[in-house]
């Protein structure tokens, strides 16, 4: 889904080649049918099998969008000469990051490009985020992000983010109790890669979201196309890339390139 910063925040589903306003239609029953055709998000083949959030099996093991390094940056092997794409990742990773704090399901760490903000934030229900490093590239974000690992989580608790809003966290505090903590850290990757590889972020300021949500669910169950082909019931809230109805939550990024019928009262 994409997304708009406002209050709530505003979601569109892509559907062929439509941007349905999803966010107008909480509060009425909604229907999806999957029809049993998954479509590759890449390359555009039909595949049985959706791999790495709407690709097929080839394009998963031979693009370098779903490379392992996207999941784990520190592990850049770009200049190992063995980048699955040396252009796509000039173009993508060879550029500024974030290293930011936020808080979904509690206090995390995380880094994304600096075209995605703020949308990475929404897209993961954070309630608040803060951004404290900037890098050159993705590299250097990855690493500073691990070197936080042991004193800050680095993934979100979907179920929990999915039951409601999370304790109040004081971003910018935490930021400066890590800046104090791993200065050392950080100046061991200054000295490695150079003083402009990282830069602290100590004067921005957090951005808070909210999220068009009437009811927050006290059990979270998952509703999978594979599972369940049709998928009826009221929606009651959308939060980061979910869409929470009266009979379970959809993740909607995890069935990229599938086919769906889908009506509304």
């Amino acid at each position: 889904m994409t997304t708009e910063h406002s209050t709530p925040v505003r979601y569109q589903i892509p559907i062929d080649d439509q941007l349905i306003p999803i966010s107008d239609l909480i509060g009425k029953n909604i229907r999806f049918k999957f029809s049993g055709d998954i479509h590759c998000i890449a390359c555009g083949k039909k595949t049985s099998k959706s791999f790495n959030q709407g690709y097929c099996f080839p394009c998963m093991r031979s693009l370098a969008e779903c490379d392992s390094c996207m999941i784990s940056p520190e592990k850049c092997h770009f200049d190992e000469g063995t980048c699955r794409d040396e252009d796509w990742g000039k173009e993508h990773c060879f550029i500024d990051h974030y290293v930011y704090l936020a808080n979904s399901s509690g206090l995390k760490v995380g880094i994304t490009r600096e075209t995605n903000v703020p949308h990475r934030w929404m897209d993961q229900g954070a309630a608040m985020a803060l951004p404290i490093y900037k890098t050159s590239n993705r590299l250097i974000s990855g690493l500073v992000e691990t070197s936080f690992k042991n004193q800050v989580n680095d993934k979100t608790s979907w179920q929990r983010m999915l039951k409601g809003q999370p304790d109040s966290i004081d971003l910018a505090e935490k930021r400066d109790e890590l800046f104090s903590h791993f200065k050392k850290d950080i100046a061991a990757i200054k000295k490695q890669y150079g003083d402009d590889a990282v830069t602290e972020l100590s004067s921005e300021q957090a951005l808070n979201f909210d999220y068009p949500v009437e009811t927050y669910p006290e059990k979270v169950k998952s509703l999978n196309f594979d599972k369940t082909p049709e998928v009826t019931g009221k929606l009651i809230g959308i939060k980061a890339q979910y869409l929470i109805l009266d009979c379970g939550v959809l993740n909607i990024r995890k069935f990229a390139g599938y086919l769906v019928e889908f009506s509304t009262e």
